[in-house]
């Protein structure tokens, strides 16, 4: 058998022996639905509030400000869409840059043809923005900003926690898509002033599919997905519990 020698991890990485085997009794044995009464539904829902506990320690966040979704891409949907559409009547206003991933940029552009004002900064040869275009960017009617913390291509680091103070200095919301970086960077929400942040499982060798959204409590943002009332009715759909426990084992 031919020896593959992979070097993309920045796409994707395997999953952990460790990590599967943490996520097979959830596949096999306790495959019960974690929004039903009884008991085989009660210890998946107890499987998932373990995983969103350890999931928030790692990045210095409550429990509840937590949510579980199906990758990083909807998780920058719902970051982006949500704020926007649940602050619209405060303004119509977001600035991001030209190199975020297309989870973000298309799911922007989407928001123009709705009406939505975007400015997409420029960065310097490094891929780095400036701090000072950043901030001059900002208007009475700028509600969030969403800015990646390393990108996904060429690896540059963003300084996300004077991108945080500034936007904490004028009262907008900050997102960054940790997609890249969570696995590789500790990040602690609270100390880089980070109001929104996504991540997705596989990474850090975990499973495809699963992915969360940090949203700092106090922060407005709408659901996306209409359904169930499933996490906190802001992400409705069953939740995939072996994804889930596979997420909170990388982690």
């Amino acid at each position: 058998m031919e020896k593959i020698r992979y070097f993309d991890h920045a796409a994707t990485t395997y999953v952990k022996k460790e990590v599967l085997e943490e996520m097979i009794p959830y596949f096999e044995l306790n495959y019960g639905n974690p929004s039903s009464i009884y008991k085989v539904g009660r210890e998946n829902k107890r499987a998932i509030e373990i995983s969103r506990e350890m999931v928030s320690k790692e990045l210095g966040a409550k429990p509840k400000e937590i949510y579980f979704t199906g990758c990083g891409s909807e998780s920058d949907n719902l970051a982006i869409k949500g704020v926007a559409y649940a602050n619209k009547a405060h303004g119509n206003h977001i600035i991001t840059t030209k190199i975020e991933h297309n989870a973000v940029l298309e799911t922007c552009e989407s928001l123009e043809e709705d009406g939505f004002k975007v400015t997409y900064l420029g960065v310097d040869k490094s891929g780095k923005i400036s701090l000072e275009e950043l901030e001059n960017a900002i208007t009475k009617n700028t509600i969030l900003i969403s800015i990646m913390t390393a990108n996904n291509e060429i690896g540059t680091i963003q300084p996300i926690k004077e991108i945080g103070e500034i936007a904490k200095r004028h009262h907008v919301a900050f997102h960054t898509d940790a997609v890249q970086a969570i696995g590789n960077l500790r990040i602690d929400v609270n100390e880089n002033n980070v109001d929104l942040l996504s991540l997705s499982a596989h990474k850090f060798y975990g499973p495809k599919g699963v992915g969360a959204l940090y949203v700092r409590e106090g922060i407005n943002f709408k659901k996306m997905q209409n359904g169930g009332h499933q996490e906190k009715n802001k992400r409705a759909g069953t939740e995939n519990v072996p994804g889930i426990v596979g997420l909170r084992k990388s982690h």
